[in-house]
């Protein structure tokens, strides 16, 4: 996934427009893979017969990482490529040219006189 929004930036869309049509475009193909690994444990989830007092829990396990890997792969992971490359002058809130780091009371960035 972020390769292809990485991709995407690199052809000129913006950072948010680019998450986004990431996300989506790579929405199918994370869940087809994730479902397909999932069914495939659940016969073994489902299990009665013998060795099932093994198979049983870890079946739980699989699916249970693999749903929660799907989650943060869909969700958690667009929302931190965007905080962590976001411009933090252009961050909302903050108007054009007022990005500057301000300075505590009683300085200024005024030059300091020469002294002789």
């Amino acid at each position: 996934m972020i390769t292809f929004i990485e991709n995407l930036r690199q052809e000129g869309l913006d950072l948010d427009e680019a998450v986004l049509r990431g996300s989506v475009a790579r929405l199918r193909p994370v869940l087809m893979t994730a479902l397909v690994a999932a069914l495939g444990f659940v016969p073994m989830a489902l299990a009665t017969g013998t060795g099932s007092e093994v198979q049983r829990p870890l079946a739980t396990v699989v699916i249970g990482g693999i749903l929660s890997s799907t989650a943060l792969t869909l969700v958690v992971l667009p929302i931190i490529y965007r905080m962590a490359h976001r411009d933090p002058l252009k961050s909302p809130g903050v108007s054009e040219g007022v990005g500057e780091r301000s300075l505590p009371p009683g300085l200024s960035n005024e030059p300091r006189p020469e002294w002789p």
